[in-house]
């Protein structure tokens, strides 16, 4: 890797963001699986530190949250009892959206657990500013406690969404078509028409086109959970410093007063 110039590496990780798999990434761009492996480790090490120490203080008036899933070497059901509380088996990406300028101020890969809710929803707290701010989530328990502790006194609103009953023949990758859609006020007073999940389910629609191990029914699934990691890590900067919202006309960290220009990859390429 520290053979490649800057711009094969700008290609490879363009490539990485774009829905691309290691190995055809390997075949666009001629360059080795393991290096293109160390690259992404290494530039979402870099991506890491940018979101840190970029994303600071960002004030937002409605922020959604919510979890998409994933695994890292093999699906739950497959896995040892003894090995499922462990870095493989389900893995979940909490993903939090400013509404406004559809920045990701923060995110968290862990189990769906209430661990994993109360390390996201804190780590959140480093990043947007806590006066007046609305959250809105789905249905999962976890997150009422964990938001009422590390937010006290911001409005905080639920999506109940009911479902109707599995269609024969249309099994796990085809949900159940919703029935009745009902907001829930937990605390303080949300705007009842601002409680919602419609940004935040988008934006994972967009993580599993644009990151490769994220598409179901495929064997580009992530090995490692470093891996894992390092390409939300990729993602994220990409998203948020580089790509322009086709409805802002510009990056979400441009909408969001963190930067006055688009960034590129110089940031975070290795030294």
């Amino acid at each position: 890797m520290n053979k490649l110039s800057k711009e094969k590496q700008s290609l490879v990780l363009s490539h990485l963001v774009e829905g691309c798999s290691i190995r055809s990434t390997q075949r666009i761009t001629g360059v080795d699986q393991n290096t293109i492996m160390r690259l992404l480790v290494r530039a979402g090490e870099q991506a890491q530190g940018v979101l840190a120490n970029e994303i600071i203080d960002v004030p937002c008036r409605f922020v959604e949250l919510d979890e998409i899933w994933t695994f890292v070497g093999a699906k739950q059901a497959h896995l040892p009892v003894e090995e499922r509380d462990g870095e493989r088996g389900d893995q979940y990406v909490f993903i939090a959206i400013d509404a406004d300028s559809k920045l990701i101020p923060h995110f968290t890969v862990g189990k769906r657990n209430d661990e994993t809710t109360r390390r996201f929803v804190w780590g959140l707290k480093a990043h947007i500013r806590r006066s007046p701010v609305q959250f809105s989530t789905d249905a999962f328990a976890c997150y009422p406690f964990a938001i009422s502790t590390a937010f006290p006194g911001a409005a905080y609103g639920q999506i109940i969404k009911h479902y109707g009953p599995e269609i024969i023949g249309e099994k796990r990758y085809s949900p159940a078509k919703v029935t009745s859609v009902k907001k829930v006020r937990r605390y303080g007073m949300p705007n009842p028409e601002c409680i919602s999940t419609s940004y935040v389910e988008r934006q994972n629609l967009t993580l599993r086109m644009s990151c490769r191990r994220f598409t179901r029914l495929t064997n580009a699934f992530s090995k490692k959970l470093e891996n894992l990691v390092a390409a939300c890590n990729l993602y994220v900067y990409h998203y948020n410093f580089m790509r322009i919202h086709d409805t802002l006309r510009m990056t979400p960290a441009m909408a969001a007063n963190v930067t006055n220009r688009i960034w590129g990859w110089d940031a975070i390429l290795p030294a």
